[in-house]
């Protein structure tokens, strides 16, 4: 499974939303208009990196049927 190029790109995606959602709640954490204005411009970039997680992981489903 780990040979397999879209598993990796599946486990690759949700990094990158982990990674984002980590940014985001360590900003929000700190306090302050500035961070609650960058968090909240993390968190809507966590959405759209969920949402092509999602089409990448149906794709490997779909794909793998």
């Amino acid at each position: 499974m780990l040979a397999d190029p879209l598993f990796l790109i599946v486990a690759a995606s949700l990094l990158v939303v982990l990674v984002i959602l980590a940014i985001g709640v360590g900003n929000f954490g700190r306090g302050g208009e500035a961070a609650a204005k960058n968090s909240n411009k993390y968190m809507r970039w966590r959405i759209y990196a969920q949402a092509v997680a999602i089409v990448v992981i149906l794709a490997f489903v779909f794909f793998r049927q």
